[in-house]
């Protein structure tokens, strides 16, 4: 499947308020702002209702200590005519503090004062057995004013009897009156909060349609349902890498194919431990199509494409394909591939041979004819009998004979090693492929930029339950420096195509035969290494699956 990102012109998006999310929020939010501000309305109400009922209270329990406390009451109730005396003197104080009434009666409840002269002498109203007992206390009665808030205390003698009440209270009618000037500020406060609330409310539910693009509850979900199936169903990598290098999504394949032990979600790039090359490319965040990346144990085609956002970059969308199969299987047809063009190299030399026999032969030099041909049928039944008595494993063998047979066609010698025994490895084809494969090509073409005799030598060996592959050419060799980079995926002291190099040793295009090489033997638990020097040699050592048979 071909996963090249390809972005088609935006369509522009539908915003559909009705039945929005936001719409939906905006109402629930102006709902309970509502609400809030009601009952935060009622409670101010009740407790200003309250504060104005203790505030009478204490007023009306301040002029009642005052006046059983002053001597001019005792020594008026004490006289002939207590009216006469008090009746000015309390309305005065009742003026100037604004209380609905003071009264001042003896303990048979007969009123002294009042603010109504015709309930002067008549029964007080009321409650009066606490006072009678000397306590101060108020309480809430219907009196000839109406419901009010009085306090009721007694006048004591020298003796401490009780000779006279005071009463003095706020009617309720009066104390709705100050709670009605409380009113506009409540009221005011309860606007400003709803309209403060109604404004935050519409701002919030426009930027959440802004950024749901008007979709409702239902299709939001819908669509995580889908794209959540999609990103664990996908067959191939998803990363979302952030502007600032940071993985906001990657799905079951992408962490399987990077080997992540957990959801990396939130972390740098930098720190899931990735290849240097891939890691590179990833911070990079540029556009990138089809680049071929090694990791520790496969081969990943990753593309890449900026994202944005309003206009603005937002990170990368990355792509991850496996190739780690299909490189092998490539590797296997590239080695029947130069198999096949070195038989037909080898059909045209035949022919040349078989017509230089003929013509040796017409020309009487029969024994020289004789001489001439089996001399070349016996070089090269001598190299098939080495690589079929030393490799059993009829992939291996195959790749050797193809490998020989292209080497000496570009003037090389492929020298098998004496010593050489490998019988069943239980290694997976292809894996022997990439490796003896890629480690042969390399030496050839190292062999060619050497003096001659251009040569290389290959040494297979099956030793207990370890194979051990050895490959030396008789080229320039590496030096100890490049030695520790040549398993580098894009190291190469080869030339690019065009003759140049990068100036660090990087072949442009190059460099990937060696990591493929080094992440295989990784894979199978075996150990690569390389001896500089003129004429390198590479000594592969990796575990067998099952025991050698040795033939």
């Amino acid at each position: 499947m071909d996963t090249r990102l390809v972005h088609p012109p935006a369509a522009p998006v539908r915003r559909r308020d009705r039945g929005s999310l936001a719409r939906d929020l905006l109402a629930l939010q102006a709902t309970v702002v509502a609400i809030v501000v009601l009952v935060a309305s009622v409670v101010a109400y009740a407790r200003a209702r309250a504060a104005v009922e203790e505030a009478a209270e204490a007023e009306a329990i301040g002029i009642v200590e005052s006046l059983t406390n002053s001597p001019l009451v005792l020594a008026a109730v004490s006289g002939a005519e207590p009216t006469a005396v008090l009746e000015p003197y309390v309305e005065r104080i009742r003026a100037d503090t604004g209380t609905s009434f003071i009264t001042v009666l003896a303990p048979d409840r007969t009123r002294y004062t009042h603010p109504d002269p015709a309930e002067i002498g008549r029964p007080f109203r009321g409650t009066i057995a606490p006072a009678l007992a000397g306590q101060t206390f108020t309480e809430t009665y219907t009196g000839t004013l109406g419901p009010s808030v009085r306090a009721t205390g007694p006048v004591l003698d020298a003796d401490g009897d009780v000779v006279a009440l005071v009463s003095a209270g706020i009617t309720v009618a009066a104390i709705g009156d100050d709670l009605t000037e409380a009113l506009p500020g409540i009221v005011l406060t309860a606007l400003a909060t709803l309209a403060v609330g109604g404004l935050g409310s519409w701002a919030i539910s426009r930027r959440l349609r802004r950024q749901t693009h008007g979709l409702g509850a239902a299709p939001l979900a819908r669509m995580l349902e889908y794209h959540d199936a999609v990103l664990h169903a996908v067959r191939e990598g998803l990363l979302l890498v952030d502007g600032g290098g940071r993985v906001q999504l990657a799905n079951d394949e992408a962490r399987r194919l990077l080997d992540l032990p957990d959801d990396p979600a939130g972390r740098p790039v930098t720190e899931l431990g990735l290849p240097a090359e891939l890691t590179a490319l990833l911070t990079g965040q540029q556009l990138t199509v089809d680049a071929v990346q090694v990791t520790a144990s496969r081969v990943l085609v990753v593309n890449q494409a900026p994202a944005t956002q309003g206009g603005r970059a937002a990170g990368t969308v990355v792509t991850l394909r496996d190739h780690t199969e299909l490189q092998a299987l490539t590797g296997e047809l590239d080695s029947v591939r130069a198999f096949a063009r070195s038989l037909r190299a080898q059909s045209h030399e035949a022919a040349n041979r078989l017509h230089t026999t003929v013509s040796l032969v017409e020309l009487g030099r029969t024994q020289e004819a004789i001489d001439f041909a089996t001399a070349e049928l016996a070089l090269a039944q001598r190299l098939t009998d080495e690589v079929v008595a030393a490799v059993e494993e009829p992939v291996l063998a195959a790749l050797l004979l193809g490998k020989a047979a292209m080497a000496h066609e570009r003037g090389v010698v492929l020298v098998i090693d004496p010593e050489s025994t490998v019988g069943a490895t239980g290694l997976p084809g292809g894996d022997l492929v990439t490796i003896v494969g890629n480690l042969v090509d390399n030496a050839v073409d190292a062999a060619l930029e050497g003096p001659p005799p251009h040569e290389v030598h290959l040494l297979l060996r099956a030793a207990g339950d370890t194979l051990e592959i050895r490959v030396e050419d008789t080229g320039p060799g590496l030096t100890e420096e490049q030695t520790h980079r040549v398993f580098d995926q894009g190291w190469s002291t080869k030339a690019a195509p065009d003759g140049h190099h990068d100036g660090l040793g990087h072949g442009l295009g190059r460099g990937l035969g060696l990591a493929l090489v080094a992440q295989t033997v990784r894979r199978h638990g075996g150990r690569v290494g390389v001896r500089p020097g003129p004429g390198a040699e590479f000594t592969v050592t990796v575990p067998l699956r099952a025991p050698a048979h040795q033939s």
